[in-house]
């Protein structure tokens, strides 16, 4: 039996076969390699269920670490080692260096939220100038259309009341 398994087969891992249920892995695998121990549970009634192309000794995930700390050390003490380190934090510098990095990331995540939110806000902004001052061009323009019509309306008027005036003079003058 080559030595790949015994990587992936770790305290606490489970395995289900038809025949037996669920069980341990370190169970399966002693039981394929030292045969005379070859039910480390009960074998269960099982319905029978169509046969899969899963090897008997593919290992599956079932329990989280904690589940695992009751069982006897299987293959590597190194395994074990590993993970009382994963569970006891470190405190040396570099942690406190990625903690402070991790930190600043999340200050910057926000910060550039908080600038893409004042970009829109910017661009809302710059369209409602734009429209503002479209609208005070049209009423500028309005306007100027206004004073121009009233200004022709006040020159004719000029020259009606002028030409009024000299026809209106010449008829007092030349006295019948």
């Amino acid at each position: 039996m080559s030595t790949e398994p015994q990587f992936l087969s770790f305290k606490g891992l489970k395995q289900y076969t038809p025949e037996e249920g669920w069980g341990q892995v370190n169970a399966i695998l002693q039981s394929h390699t030292h045969p005379q121990t070859a039910h480390a549970q009960p074998p269960r009634q099982a319905t029978p269920q169509p046969q899969t192309a899963v090897p008997d000794n593919v290992p599956t995930l079932t329990e989280t670490f904690e589940d695992r700390q009751d069982t006897a050390n299987v293959f590597d003490p190194l395994i074990n080692e590993l993970f009382e380190q994963l569970r006891v934090p470190p405190s040396d510098e570099l942690t406190q260096t990625w903690r402070t990095i991790a930190a600043e990331v999340n200050l910057l995540t926000e910060r550039m939220a908080l600038q893409r939110e004042l970009q829109e806000r910017l661009q809302k902004l710059d369209h409602e100038l734009t429209s503002l001052r479209s609208t005070i061009l049209s009423h500028l323009s309005d306007v100027q259309q206004a004073a121009d019509q009233q200004l022709t309306s006040a020159r004719l008027r000029a020259e009606v009341s002028a030409l009024a005036q000299t026809k209106l003079s010449a008829k007092l003058k030349a006295k019948p």
